[in-house]
């Protein structure tokens, strides 16, 4: 793993925390909505499951991203700055990743609930946009 200076990866932190607590509320509010509104189509059923996925991958790197920004503080006790970064900067990465994966798929999937055509229209935008996320996380 590459080291970086603790700014920087306070930075980092900071941004994909704060990009997971918005997208973990989106995804808790979709999964809220086809709980309760949403049909009982394969469709929703699929929204669903990935809309809880994307929600607790989030809740997840946000809580990494925390960690982090606590270790890399330049305030941060003696105790707290002493442990790694190694295994959390992973798991930030990970969860992050898996949330915006299952985020898209969720959108992906609602189309479906709906109609053959909107099915299609969010498939292909969202194949479109995982696509587009891992070229640029590569």
């Amino acid at each position: 793993m590459v080291p970086l200076k603790p700014d920087y990866l306070m930075a980092i932190a900071t941004q994909l925390g704060s990009v997971s607590a918005f997208f973990g509320g989106f995804a808790a509010t979709m999964l809220a909505l086809f709980l309760t509104v949403g049909r009982k189509s394969r469709g929703s059923l699929v929204a669903a499951h990935a809309s809880a996925v994307a929600a607790v991958s989030f809740v997840i790197a946000v809580m990494a991203s925390s960690a982090l920004i606590a270790i890399a503080h330049p305030d941060a006790p003696p105790v707290t700055a002493a442990r790694s970064t190694a295994a959390i900067r992973p798991l930030l990465a990970i969860s992050f990743s898996i949330g915006m994966v299952a985020l898209l798929a969720a959108i992906a999937a609602s189309g479906w609930s709906h109609s053959r055509a909107m099915g299609w229209t969010t498939s292909i935008i969202s194949s479109v946009a995982i696509i587009a996320f891992f070229l640029l996380v590569k």
